[in-house]
């Protein structure tokens, strides 16, 4: 054992003999008490998993021990146990008042945090974390030691017995600011470390842990699934044990697409692909089989894996929707109300210390990252809808803090790209569904389909879905040309909605000086975007006007109702929906999970998705509230709110494959890069897709006034792609 691991594993031991004392001596208010004992016994109940797992027991295990196991771990924030878990802040600020409630629900989330750490044996992420809780709840006992409780207090001032307590504050408190500058230092100190950590998992393929196990694990024996440590639901079960059915050649099919979708990304675009080194992966647990195929297919093109864990603690930044390699959904609620706990600590300071780490940690892997050729993407979908609840018990930012949290990202996309060259990587993605999907297959349509279960309906769905990942591209390439060759033509499209849509844009776009060599759409074949299906611009900003209405979408794991959004001049100018009963309720949802608490934002891309075949399965199986923005994008034209899919490169030449190079990279706010870069660029890209069942119209209108129809009623009318309407026609005979 080296020095470093000795001190670390003595202030380990150290720690824990302290948390182990907290239980038996009561020197806080009953509330406060209660919390301390109950993460206390968390923590100690950590102490024994690490025992196990460094004792060789993952191994050793039944899976019915490592389901127990895993379990026990994640039942608090469950949701059938969440509302009486100081993890839920609406029960930790009605049982420790608002201000105190609020913080050590957010301390509670963070030791949270560190199960996978045990797995992972990160013993250094342990510490910090346990070290943490030592301090928090010191600064407790001696608040109560100097001043006693309001209890106490009242008893010696009146001589009554005093039996209601108020839980947000007394003399037997620490003042609420020495509490959060405790989590401040915490999430200060440790920055630098976490900002080396995350990179090298990033850029370093070499003992990188989830790459190891999708190498070496036994994929028979899903009892691989509880060596992530990781919350493992029966999605994930069944997900291992039906890509374990799967012939060799169906999971070939699926990790030979996504691998060649990643490697004609670069091909398309005139990057070198051989200057690279590394891939990075991102995927969900239980497609193990699925990723060492692609594993070995990178290898093939010199490209060495990288993975990391999507966050959970505050030192890593977590997202509300999971990024990296993750397992199942404990409960989106729950993180749901902690995506704001950096409200605690976000200020100038550590705003601008989080940047100089991540800084320094570039310059130390400079080289690593210039080997760096992007994200290869798996994404699931089919999971249970999710409506979020508003709490005003949960932490939020203030108007000051979210303009502080878009100025970091900012900064922090810009400084990623001085190291990672935007002009140089790619990536790729694809979906595919999980088995949760099957709760929507309800006995109408199991017996509709002539088949046993909703079991077999989500076996004949995956390879549904694996078809429409491996359409034939060349003939779409085609199809899409015709639609091109036309919407070069035109000044402006309109778009109308039906069947209760209430869709009414105007959509202006480039306009060509040399349209023999020049389009303004690029022909989207099957390669960063896995399936086919769609031709797409940037459009002009100036004279984009109107309405965008869906009745319900699902974006990066929300639903939405009727959401709205209406544009002028390009830019989002008012918007709503009814997911809530209050207005207020409604904007502040969509700014936070659409706007990314930007004011507003640019219509970064028009597109027209042609991928028929894709509708029609998701009627087919009626899921059409399900499908990935991935896949649902393809079915219908759609607009994205944020920056253009040229983003950061609106210099780099590119061409669609009849030659002509595609012209309309950038709109008016992306030119302001040169000048004033922070107001250029979004850090965000949402697709919103209106479905041809709500899709009117959609004309492209010329300079002189004529127009010419592209879709009407929801099917293409334009010559020369009426074939993609035999998929529609096909799948409306058998309703």
């Amino acid at each position: 054992m080296c020095v470093e691991t000795e001190v670390l594993e003595e202030r380990y031991a150290l720690a824990m003999e302290r948390i182990a004392q907290i239980a038996g001596e009561c020197v806080c208010e009953e509330a406060f008490a209660d919390y301390f004992t109950q993460v206390a016994q968390f923590l100690l109940a950590l102490k024994q998993e690490r025992e196990f797992v460094e004792g060789g027991g993952l191994k050793s295990a039944s899976e019915e021990e490592l389901i127990r196991r895993n379990t026990a771990l994640y039942a608090d924030v469950l949701p059938a146990h969440y509302a009486e878990s100081y993890a839920d802040p609406a029960y930790a600020v009605h049982r420790l008042g608002k201000v105190h409630g609020q913080m050590l629900s957010m301390l509670y989330c963070e030791m949270r945090s560190m199960i996978p750490f045990v797995y992972e044996h990160a013993l250094e992420e342990l510490v910090i974390r346990l070290e943490l809780f030592v301090e928090v709840y010191v600064c407790y006992v001696y608040a109560q030691e100097e001043g006693g409780t309001a209890v106490q207090r009242q008893q010696a001032e009146t001589g009554a017995e005093q039996t209601v307590l108020e839980p947000a504050g007394g003399a037997g408190l620490p003042a609420p600011e020495d509490v959060r500058q405790i989590l401040y230092w915490y999430a200060s100190d440790y920055a630098e470390i976490a900002a080396e950590t995350h990179l090298r998992q990033l850029l370093l393929p070499e003992g990188n842990f989830a790459v190891d196990i999708i190498r070496h694990a036994d994929l028979t024996d899903t009892r691989y699934l509880y060596a992530y440590g990781e919350y493992v639901s029966e999605n994930e079960r069944e997900t291992a044990r039906f890509l374990a059915s799967l012939s060799q050649e169906q999971i070939n099919v699926m990790a030979d697409t996504y691998t060649e979708g990643y490697r004609i990304g670069f091909a398309v675009t005139g990057k070198d692909l051989s200057k690279k080194k590394t891939v990075e992966i991102r995927y969900q647990i239980g497609f193990e089989r699925m990723m060492r195929r692609a594993v070995e297919n990178f290898a093939k093109m010199g490209l060495g894996v990288t993975c990391y864990r999507a966050a959970t603690s505050i030192l890593y930044n977590p997202t509300l929707h999971p990024t990296g390699y993750y397992g199942g959904a404990v409960n989106r609620q729950y993180r749901f109300d902690h995506k704001d706990d950096k409200a605690l600590i976000l200020d100038k300071q550590w705003m601008h210390h989080k940047l100089e780490v991540t800084r320094t940690a570039f310059e130390r892997l400079k080289e690593a990252a210039l080997g760096y050729a992007g994200p290869a993407v798996v994404e699931t979908f089919g999971e249970h809808a999710f409506s979020p609840k508003n709490k005003d018990s949960a932490l939020q930012m203030s108007a000051e803090q979210n303009a502080l949290w878009v100025e970091y990202r900012t900064q922090a996309g810009a400084l990623q790209r001085q190291y990672i060259l935007e002009e140089e990587r790619s990536f790729t993605i694809i979906a595919f569904p999980v088995p949760e999907i099957r709760d929507a297959f309800d006995a109408e349509l199991v017996q509709s389909l002539g088949m046993q279960s909703a079991t077999q309906v989500y076996h004949a769905f995956f390879a549904d879905v694996i078809r429409i990942n491996t359409l034939d591209y060349q003939r779409y390439r085609k199809i899409q040309q015709t639609l091109i060759d036309v919407l070069d033509t035109a000044d402006y499209c309109e778009i109308k909605g039906m069947n209760g849509n209430r869709t009414a844009l105007k959509v202006n776009l480039w306009k060509l000086s040399d349209p023999a060599r020049e389009t303004i759409f690029e022909n989207c074949v099957a390669d960063v975007n896995i399936p086919v299906g769609e031709v797409f611009t940037s459009p002009v900003l100036q004279g984009t006007e109107g309405v965008l209405h869906v009745r319900e979408v699902y974006l990066n794991g929300l639903a939405y109702h009727d959401l709205e959004l209406r544009f002028a001049d390009g830019c989002v100018q008012d918007y709503t929906c009814a997911n809530f009963e209050t207005e207020e309720e409604k904007r502040t949802f969509i700014r936070e999970n659409v706007l990314f608490r930007h004011k507003t934002l640019p219509m970064g891309e028009f597109a027209i998705g042609t991928n028929t075949t894709a509708y029609a399965v998701a009627r087919k199986y009626r899921v059409q509230d399900k499908m990935p923005i991935l896949i649902a994008e393809k079915t219908g034209p759609h607009f994205a709110v944020g920056d253009t899919c040229y983003s950061h490169v609106e210099e780099v030449r590119v061409y669609n494959p009849d030659g002509k190079e595609i012209v309309a990279r950038d709109n008016e706010v992306a030119r302001l890069r040169d000048k004033a870069p922070e107001k250029a660029y979004f850090n965000c890209h949402t697709d919103i897709t209106i479905p041809y069942d709500e899709l009117g119209a959609l004309t492209a209108v010329r300079r002189d006034g004529s127009r010419i129809d592209i879709i009407r009623t929801g099917r293409f009318v334009l010559a020369g792609t009426e074939e993609l309407n035999e998929a529609l026609q096909e799948e409306a005979v058998k309703n």
